[in-house]
């Protein structure tokens, strides 16, 4: 099962990274060029006035070009992961994902670089001269100890900030939980004996960080391969020299009795039970190696019940993940121009992060981990990396530092303007579809995959499995699945899935019994019932459902939407008091809006258009957005005048009478609901920003709009999500991906755990 799971998750990794356009990134333009006049702004002969300014005055550079948000990955590929030395190349789709993450976490633009040389003078001169075209540079998979040398030669001979983020993600994140824990344990940091396990590039940067934050020389005592690092050592390089001890103890184990804290980033298995037994009470042990920790929490346990636990795993509490610093570090100093990122900017930046874990954890981020107990404590030392409040808490905290400490070119004076800009930078939509992820996570549900002898169908229902969310169950011949799970090279083994066909099943007559109580005044025979239930999979799926022999259903790929609606409807009643409708979510730039209804209601009345606005506005709430709820016409406040905006001005006076809890404005035109400057030349205008959530007049203006925006305009569409169903059912489109059926699986898991 084990290896089986492992070489599907290879199998969808490549098929992840090779569908569409190869690998991760690709470059869009912020300016029109769609005309001769913008053609002639953004190159000849226009574009020779800013390279005048720059000329001028160099500091120009960051207002007329993108470098000031521009951060380049950079790699030679010689510590690539867990994975060793695979040179440059093999390293690019690590660099690309980092690439990814600046974007995702913290709006930073990230460009990756290979440099095909394992040189250091070679690579150093490479990457010198880039300083014109970036405002920072990120190192990445650089093997120790030449990473020590290319990032402290490179500190020295640049103007921008570089950074290793191997050596001091790490540290700073680990820090952040240090901190906790000792205020959990109540030491004072002077008093703390420390062992480290490992003396490569993180473990060196985390020695050095934990001593800047006030722990003594005298109490760390470094271990390698080889034992204890101790003056009597002679094949002591520099870097490990400098911590080097004059102690009687030679290996870890000497080196643990007694100790209050461990940090481990070695090896699998390099700490057992009974050396974590013989540390002081209640030791704090951050066991960091990857994938697999020194020690595992089960095995802490068994032997010590009063540690405080870390690693790096995201399936144990207080994972130690880079992802909490590096995209927030390079925000903040980004943003006040920074010459550099000096310790004070570290410190800052893990205390940042060690203060937010003590604060009230929102709804949204403890409801995504409802199996944990998100309240600060020995299981939530460091927050976790999908909290919202990330980018508000440590950038400002990184561009104070760099401002006290002389390396910021351009001080912020409105510190609480631009945390609130910070707030708004990113769109919090990936957020919550991965809070969803793990809310599922931590309430596995049984969800049926409609058309189970579909390709697209298998992919997805083999991913929901591995993922953890659950039991995917298929509907179709076993032999037919079988088949095809071989020949996609997908493994031999069902384990964990669970395959049902109607004609074969035990359920078959009771879910006949109950289809014909609903339809025998609906113009159905019995025997019309049982061949609903034996040839039509969406029926046999629903009716699983709504009998509660699975959680949620998921479908669409093989009939369009209204057909497999109405099979739905055939056995699922809606839920008393709402509107079944569906919902898409369009993502583009960073910005996501709420398009209802795209599916289902061909022209809504004014009643309808009030309940799918106050449907969709809560959609939107539990996606983490505030909604700004806009009803659309053609007309905007009156002009033109005309008789289909009627419907949209009577839907928001019921909305009014209604007294609900959102902004809402209608009838208005799309243009300027999406357009603030617009938008302020309507000053009695209730909405108090551009507008998050669409309500169409139509389904023909829905259903159109939001599929021009994804074939023509770009746009990322999650959904249909269907709403108003007193069963979670979701109907994926026909060209839904393999991705697209997994999140419509996890929206239906979801809905059915609350």
């Amino acid at each position: 099962m084990v290896n089986d799971s492992k070489r599907n998750l290879e199998r969808e990794a490549l098929l992840f990274h090779s569908t569409g356009r190869p690998g991760k990134i690709e470059i869009h333009p912020t300016k029109p060029l769609a005309t001769q006049r913008d053609l002639s702004l953004a190159y000849s002969p226009g574009v020779a006035a800013p390279c005048l300014e720059i000329a001028r005055d160099p500091s120009t550079a960051y207002d007329y070009t993108a470098k000031g948000n521009l951060v380049a990955v950079i790699s030679n590929g010689t510590a690539v992961l867990g994975l060793g030395d695979l040179g440059a190349l093999a390293g690019k789709p690590v660099m690309e994902g980092k690439a990814v993450l600046f974007k995702a976490f913290a709006d930073v633009d990230g460009i990756d670089l290979e440099v095909d040389t394992r040189d250091v003078e070679e690579f150093i001169n490479c990457v010198r001269y880039l300083g014109p075209s970036f405002g920072g540079i990120n190192l990445e998979d650089i093997k120790a100890p030449e990473c020590f040398i290319i990032e402290s030669r490179l500190r020295e001979l640049m103007d921008i900030p570089v950074f290793h983020d191997d050596q001091h993600g790490t540290a700073i994140i680990a820090t952040a939980g240090f901190l906790n824990a000792l205020d959990l344990t109540g030491r004072k940091i002077s008093d703390v004996r420390l062992v480290v396990n490992g003396a490569g590039a993180a473990a060196i940067a985390c020695v050095e960080l934990v001593k800047a934050v006030g722990l003594p020389h005298e109490n760390v005592i470094l271990c390698d391969s080889k034992g204890v690092v101790h003056r009597g050592r002679t094949d002591l390089n520099q870097w490990k020299s400098a911590h080097a001890q004059d102690t009687p103890l030679r290996t870890l184990e000497e080196a643990l009795a007694g100790a209050d804290a461990f940090f481990g980033l070695s090896v699998k298995g390099a700490v057992t039970p009974a050396m974590v037994a013989v540390m002081a009470p209640r030791p704090i042990i951050f066991a960091m190696a990857n994938p697999d920790p020194e020690i595992t929490p089960e095995d802490v346990r068994s032997v010590r019940q009063d540690a405080i636990m870390a690693t790096g795993r995201s399936d144990y509490p207080n994972q130690i993940n880079n992802v909490l610093g590096f995209p927030y570090i390079f925000r903040g100093a980004l943003d006040v121009r920074a010459r550099t990122i000096n310790d004070e900017m570290k410190i800052a930046a893990a205390k940042a992060i060690a203060a937010l874990a003590r604060e009230d954890v929102p709804d949204e981020v403890a409801a995504a981990y409802a199996g944990r107990r998100l309240r600060y404590g020995p299981d939530y030392i460091i927050p976790v990396p999908f909290d919202p409040r990330l980018i508000a808490a440590i950038p400002p905290a990184v561009a104070e530092a760099a401002m006290r400490s002389g390396v910021a070119r351009r001080p912020i004076i409105d510190m609480e303007s631009y945390r609130r800009e910070l707030s708004a930078r990113l769109d919090p939509t990936a957020a919550s579809l991965q809070a969803l992820a793990a809310e599922v996570q931590t309430r596995p549900q049984r969800v049926v995959f409609a058309e189970g002898e579909e390709e697209k169908m298998i992919r997805a229902a083999l991913a929901f499995r591995n993922a953890g969310y659950g039991t995917p169950i298929l509907i179709g011949r076993e032999e037919r699945i079988r088949e095809t799970i071989t020949s996609l090279g997908l493994g031999t083994t069902l384990d964990g899935l669970e395959i049902q066909n109607a004609k074969l099943s035990y359920h078959t007559k009771h879910y006949t019994d109950f289809m014909y109580r609903r339809l025998q005044r609906r113009g159905s025979l019995y025997r019309d019932v049982q061949r609903m239930v034996n040839q039509d999979r969406n029926v046999f799926a629903a009716c699983m459902v709504a009998l509660e022999d699975a959680d949620a259903m998921v479908t669409g790929t093989t009939r369009h939407f209204h057909s497999c609606l109405n099979d739905v409807l055939r056995v699922v009643d809606p839920t008393p008091n709402e509107l079944v409708f569906s919902v898409t979510l369009m993502i583009a730039r960073g910005r996501t809006v709420f398009i209802a209804d795209t599916n289902v209601h061909e022209a809504p009345t004014a009643e309808e258009l009030a309940d799918i606005a106050t449907q969709a506005a809560a959609l939107a709430r539990r996606m983490g957005h505030e909604p700004r709820v806009a009803l659309l016409s053609y007309s905007t406040f009156g002009a033109p005048v005309g008789r289909t905006p009627d419907r949209s001005r009577q839907a928001v006076a019921i909305l009014e009478e209604r007294r609900v809890t959102f902004e809402f404005e209608g009838e208005i035109g799309a243009h300027v609901a999406l357009d603030p400057e617009l938008l302020s030349l309507y000053p009695f205008c209730r909405l108090s920003g551009p507008a998050n959530v669409l309500i169409m007049p139509g389904l023909h203006s829905a259903n159109i709009s939001s599929k021009l925006l994804q074939k023509m305009g770009g746009a990322t569409a999650i959904g249909p999500i269907l709403m108003g169903l007193s069963r979670p059912c979701q109907i994926v489109p026909m060209d839904a991906t393999v991705s697209d059926i997994l999140h419509m699986a996890t929206v239906a898991a979801a809905e059915a755990g609350r």
